[in-house]
């Protein structure tokens, strides 16, 4: 149930991502350099998101497999 749990936190904080850059791109269509901002900011969150995600699998990957 936790990791269900932590899935869907995952997803939800990506799709959050997907809803910053896609704003920062319509402002900066609209001619805004703040949307460029914005953007960028979406994109740092979701490169900042898969390291976490990336540094979670090779801590597990370094304990081992589980004992039963």
């Amino acid at each position: 149930m936790g990791r269900q749990l932590e899935r869907v936190l995952d997803r939800l904080g990506a799709i959050e991502d997907q809803i910053t850059v896609l704003t920062g791109m319509a402002i900066r269509h609209d001619g805004s350099l703040a949307g460029l901002a914005t953007e960028v900011r979406g994109l740092v969150s979701s490169v900042e998101r898969i390291e976490r995600r990336l540094r979670k699998v090779e801590d597990e990957a370094d304990a081992g497999p589980p004992t039963a």
